[in-house]
């Protein structure tokens, strides 16, 4: 699904009446125009209400109207999600799935259209939190290079444009969209120290580059044999277009079979790396909070938690009494 046809295909799919259909549209418009949401979230949010429509329509046996979204009970969104854990659906997809429905409903509610008082008075099935998955040090810093893939039957700047990748997911504490969002020209090499990130919420901060990443990506771009335009992605596949986060999960996942790591040890778990690693090093948490971009400190703080889990580890390893 293409960013400019996400809107008209996704009201194509929906089995709702016109009425309902045209001001899903109109949502669909404001959530990518004025909330500037990603093309990822876009999709998510679209295939929750097209899921739910669904489901209201095989209920009642009739396609949804607006009057018939804003009318729905607490019910029929427990019924909903019943069903969708029927079908092994739960976590955060359920949760997610919720947000997008009441998001829709304010919409409505503004448009002057009803009030959905069932969303705001269903409470959210409650999540359990689990705690990131960081890798140990050694191996967060084998797969951000390029020796764990010697070998491999695949070009030189290939391997060396992953490592460079990974090596900003570990070194820079990057979301993968992050790093591969960087421009040519604002390719953080040579002097240049930091490197401007736009991340969620289409905010922008100034990520630190040190030098083991630096010279990565100058590898990379030796190495490349594709023109980049300097206002055109740093990272490209092999057709010379912006490189897939798909290409980076595979390439991790090939060096998790070589190095005997779990299947948390995915791309994202260099960023949780990064984080743990710099408070278990005496790293203060606000500083972090920053580096990783965090609106909120409280989410930064679970990584307080990870850390106190190795130190009870490391006393009840250590100490007689826990021994006994």
């Amino acid at each position: 699904m293409t960013n400019a046809h996400m809107p008209d295909d996704s009201v194509a799919l929906l089995r709702a009446a016109p009425d309902f259909c045209g001001e899903f549209k109109r949502w669909m418009h404001a959530l990518r125009h004025e909330r500037a949401l990603s093309p990822h979230s876009l999709e998510a949010y679209a295939r929750d209400v097209r899921q739910f429509i669904a489901f209201l329509a095989d209920r009642f046996e009739a396609p949804p109207t607006i009057d018939g979204f804003v009318g729905v009970k607490p019910a029929d969104l427990r019924a909903f999600l019943a069903r969708r854990r029927s079908e092994g659906v739960e976590g955060r997809s359920l949760l997610r799935a919720i947000a997008s429905l009441r998001s829709l409903a304010r919409h409505l509610e503004r448009a002057g259209l009803g009030r959905a008082s069932a969303f705001s008075a269903f409470r959210s099935p409650r999540l359990a939190r689990s705690l990131p998955k960081p890798l140990p040090v050694e191996q967060a810093l084998q797969v951000a290079s390029t020796d764990i893939r010697e070998g491999e039957n695949r070009d030189a700047w290939v391997i060396a444009r992953d490592a460079a990748v990974l090596a900003l997911l570990y070194g820079a504490g990057l979301r993968i969209a992050e790093a591969l969002s960087i421009r040519r020209q604002d390719a953080p090499v040579g002097q240049c120290e930091t490197v401007t990130i736009l991340g969620k919420g289409r905010k922008t901060r100034e990520a630190p580059v040190i030098a083991p990443v630096r010279q990565a990506i100058e590898v990379y771009l030796k190495l490349c044999p594709l023109r980049l335009d300097p206002k055109g992605p740093l990272f490209i596949g092999v057709r010379g277009a912006r490189l897939s986060p798909r290409i980076i999960q595979l390439a991790m996942e090939r060096m998790r079979g070589a190095l005997g790591l779990p299947e948390t040890a995915t791309p994202h778990a260099l960023r949780h790396s990064f984080a743990t690693h710099l408070l278990g090093r005496g790293g203060d948490l606000r500083t972090i909070q920053e580096l990783l971009g965090h609106a909120s400190l409280s989410t930064t703080q679970i990584y307080t938690a990870i850390d106190t889990a190795r130190l009870i580890d490391a006393y009840r390893g250590a100490h007689p009494r826990a021994r006994i």
